[in-house]
């Protein structure tokens, strides 16, 4: 079968955070590669977050302008409203808009529960979770006023799924999942698309984590997917997929059928215990696109207990 159209980004703006190593970088590479002009922000920090320099970001770009593309670098932290406006606002600079968005940035405080001190919690949930907003919103603006966007926010299986010690970074990925469901349904009628990648990649954050795993799970193997939620072929919105090591899936949220006990009724507790296997059973689901999918659901029961 032949491959399809080949998918470029000629008069495409490009905003990546985290942009100057990793999996940010691979990003910003494959973009500026396509035609997109990319700005390349990093804040040049450690993985704990602390520290700045200029330099990671300087290489990217560098590199892309080496190889005959167009980039520009930013410093400024996502962690501060302040720092998501300029960041935006070096895109409309330097190249007067901007079409697409990816949340990449992130910094890891690991620690157990019971040990972790709230400046950890709060450190992380600034950078991943309140910086998605700081940049996105300054964004969406922009591509709402233009009729056109594309978001990606990074989650995590820590988020999506739980891992020992995460509890801050785990809680901040879940958050960034509701984000993008609710922009994927104010941005529709804008032709904004917002998805979330979960990646599983070698990485400054996650080679410790991953052990001998780490060589197994090269950041570019997250790349071909993350680039096409980015262009406009892209007609997907509001979903969750996973990318590493050379799989690519769907991880979604969905409900069931469940148990219902009649209009009006409010069970004991003891009767409610009895219906456990029903309210737990996942055989008929439904994956809702907004609220009003579950809603419908529920609708449709009482209807059906009413005839």
């Amino acid at each position: 079968m032949p491959l399809s159209e080949p998918i470029i980004f000629d008069g495409r703006v490009a905003v990546i955070t985290g942009a100057g190593g990793g999996l940010g970088k691979t990003y910003a590479l494959e973009l500026a590669r396509r035609g997109a002009r990319v700005v390349v922000n990093d804040l040049g920090g450690s993985v704990e977050g602390t520290g700045a320099s200029v330099s990671a970001a300087d290489v990217v770009v560098d590199e892309i302008k080496s190889a005959g593309g167009e980039a520009a670098a930013n410093y400024d932290s996502v962690s501060t409203e302040e720092g998501g406006a300029a960041i935006i606002q070096t895109a409309v600079d330097e190249f007067g808009g901007v079409d697409i968005v990816v949340n990449n940035a992130g910094i890891l405080r690991d620690k157990s529960f019971a040990n972790m001190e709230f400046a950890e919690i709060e450190a992380v949930l600034e950078v991943h979770l309140r910086g998605a907003f700081y940049v996105s919103q300054p964004a969406f603006r922009v591509m709402k006023d233009n009729g056109y966007g594309r978001l990606v926010f990074t989650s995590s299986n820590a988020g999506l799924f739980g891992n020992f010690g995460q509890a801050n970074y785990g809680a901040a990925k879940a958050g960034l999942v509701g984000l993008s469901n609710v922009l994927a349904i104010e941005g529709m009628k804008y032709s904004i698309r917002s998805n979330v990648i979960a990646p599983v990649a070698r990485t400054r954050m996650t080679e410790d984590l991953l052990g001998p795993f780490a060589e197994m799970v090269d950041p570019s193997q997250v790349t071909p997917m993350v680039v096409y939620l980015c262009s406009e072929a892209n007609e997907y919105t509001h979903e969750i997929f996973t990318a590493g090591g050379g799989r690519y899936g769907r991880v979604f949220i969905g409900t069931n059928k469940g148990w219902f006990a009649g209009q009006g009724a409010v069970p004991s507790v003891e009767e409610l215990s009895e219906h456990l296997d029903e309210i737990r059973d996942i055989t008929e689901h439904i994956v809702p696109s907004n609220v009003n999918d579950e809603l419908m659901l529920l609708g449709q029961m009482l209807a059906d207990d009413a005839d």
